[in-house]
């Protein structure tokens, strides 16, 4: 029985050792951190992206052309 690329408990402890081991237990709540704040920063990044999607989606013509001339007023000011 092979099962590959599912994480068990067993393999979560020794990945957790081996982590301990490597980087210290000081150095892992700092790790648990930034790799949140990384994951954190992803999620919104993407969410963002489909916003965006979805805003522009949903304009009309007439909406991108009155923002492409607004757009060119406040240059010109």
């Amino acid at each position: 029985m092979a099962t590959f690329a599912i994480i068990t408990p067993t393999v979560a402890v020794i990945g957790l050792v081996i982590a301990l081991i490597l980087f210290g237990p000081g150095k892992l709540p700092e790790l648990g951190k930034g790799l949140g704040k990384g994951l954190k920063e992803f999620k919104s990044a993407t969410d963002f992206s489909d916003d965006d999607d979805k805003k522009s989606k949903k304009e009309t013509p007439k909406q991108v052309a009155e923002n492409k001339e607004e757009a060119k007023e406040s240059d010109s000011e």
